[in-house]
């Protein structure tokens, strides 16, 4: 795919939407709609259902070029991990990983069986080491996780799996770590927590309208 743009906007009824080169033309998953463009095909892209999409479209500065091996923490049924299976193609591999075998179950039969370049874990993200699927360190990890301590589970994958001076993408939801606290400080409370644990904070990002009191958090990991 040398050349082709695996994230792109297509026009579906006259209207614009985000969308990704489909890696199994002709499939969808969620009812996503197939634009053909030069010889490729394109999923639309649902920023209501994905948060990566919603960063995209919200001003998200982030270059899949050089991402091979990712870390998907809070992988659910495989929307989003679906889209970065488009977007890394089959040089790159998704170490997905999920805690509840029920939605592990959709992940498996909807996304990993038929993208082989998407690896299932099914294990808690409080238990890192026990990942042992994973053979390699990663080029990004993606944490996307409804737990009060989500930011420190995201840190301590990061310093076991992720390579030095790489990026991690870090979905804040507010109201899952303190609903007694105002969003804007529960934001910058996790970016002191990254920042004292060795990471650049490069962007940050509110997620509305497509996800209420929800951030997106880009930051490069420098381990001292």
């Amino acid at each position: 795919m040398k050349n082709v743009d695996v994230i792109s906007y297509v026009t579906v009824n006259g209207k614009e939407h985000i969308a990704t080169i489909n890696l199994l033309k002709g499939v969808t998953l969620y009812g996503e709609k197939l634009v053909p463009r030069n010889g490729n095909e394109y999923r639309t892209w649902d920023p209501f259902r994905s948060k990566l999409a919603a960063a995209f479209i919200k001003g998200l500065n982030f270059e899949f070029t050089n991402v091979g091996n990712v870390l998907y923490l809070g992988a659910s049924t495989g929307t989003t991990v679906s889209h970065m299976s488009d977007i890394v193609g089959y040089s790159g591999r998704i170490f997905a990983v999920e805690s509840s075998t029920r939605v592990a179950r959709e992940l498996i039969s909807n996304v990993s069986s038929k993208r082989t370049n998407v690896i299932p874990i099914i294990e808690d993200a409080r238990k890192p080491r026990s990942y042992f699927a994973i053979y390699d360190k990663m080029d990004l990890v993606y944490c996307d996780i409804a737990q009060p301590d989500q930011t420190s589970i995201a840190i301590e994958n990061c310093k076991i799996y992720l390579k030095e001076r790489k990026p991690m993408l870090l979905v804040i939801k507010t109201r899952s770590i303190d609903v007694t606290m105002s969003p804007k400080s529960v934001i910058s409370q996790e970016i002191r927590k990254l920042e004292s644990n060795s990471f650049e904070i490069k962007q940050n990002i509110d997620l509305e309208p497509f996800d209420k009191d929800h951030a997106m958090i880009t930051a490069i990991f420098h381990p001292k």
